[in-house]
This record gives structure tokens, C-alpha cells and sequence, in this order.
């Protein structure tokens, strides 16, 4: 059996996942990133996106939200501010908060000042990714 790193994504509800892996891969602000056992330490910042891990043969993904990832000790920590499986997502909902979200983006810049740009952006991002994590087989 392959060596295995400690998972731990953590939102202010509690803990989402907590076990032993094979590989992590996660959306930085850099970059996407993979993580095995024993990767040197690390922190990143974490952007919207899909997170997945795999353990043996299984492969589970998750819908995360800003944040922190550390890699320390053969562990990996993402303190995130939200995260949903991919198999829990509700897509017709995913797809009509990308729709709101468009047109709030569309309002935004079209100068409406009643709506703020920079949420709407990541309102549309978090749509994105949720509908992404959804349909990923």
C-alpha cells in the first residue's frame, strides 16, 4: 500500500473531511496543486473551485470556496469558507444561481451601483464550481 496523507477540509461549520489519502489536488490562487505524501511544507491561498482526493481507486469531489491550505508534517489543511460534495449538489439549483448571478454581473456592468461587482463575480464563481463538482464522473 502507498504511503497516505492526512485530509482535513474545515469549514466554520466543522470539519467536512477527515481521513488518510492518496493525492490531493486544489485550486490555488497560483495555480492548481497536487499534494502526495511527504510533500514539503506549504501554505497557499485557496480560490473557488473543485477540490478532489483519492483514496485506492475511489475518487470524491468537492465544491470549496475561498480560504487557507497548509502542508505540514504529512498533513494537508484547508480552512475554507464553504465545501459540498459534488454527489450533494443540487445542479437545477447550481444552474439558476448562475443565471442570477450573470444578470446581477450584467447589471454591474452596466453601471448599475445598486449592485456590487465583486459579488456577483463570486457568485457566479461558487455557481460554477458547484455545477462543475456536480458533474464531474
Amino acid at each position: 500500500m502507498a504511503q497516505q496523507i492526512a485530509l482535513e477540509v474545515v469549514t466554520p461549520s466543522g470539519a467536512v473531511v477527515s481521513e488518510d489519502v492518496d493525492i490531493v489536488n486544489a485550486p490555488g490562487y497560483g495555480g492548481d496543486f497536487g499534494v502526495l505524501a511527504n510533500h514539503a511544507p506549504f501554505l497557499s491561498t485557496i480560490k473557488i473551485g473543485v477540490l478532489s482526493y483519492e483514496t485506492g481507486k475511489k475518487r470524491q469531489y468537492l465544491m470549496i470556496s475561498g480560504g487557507f491550505c497548509e502542508v505540514s508534517n504529512n498533513k494537508i489543511t484547508f480552512l475554507v469558507e464553504s465545501a459540498e460534495f459534488g454527489h450533494q449538489i443540487d445542479v437545477d439549483r447550481a444552474m439558476k444561481a448562475k443565471e442570477r448571478a450573470e444578470k446581477r454581473l450584467a447589471q454591474a456592468l452596466a453601471h448599475d451601483e445598486s449592485v456590487n461587482r465583486t459579488r456577483a463575480e463570486a457568485a457566479l464563481q461558487r455557481a460554477l464550481a458547484r455545477i462543475k463538482a456536480a458533474n464531474i464522473k
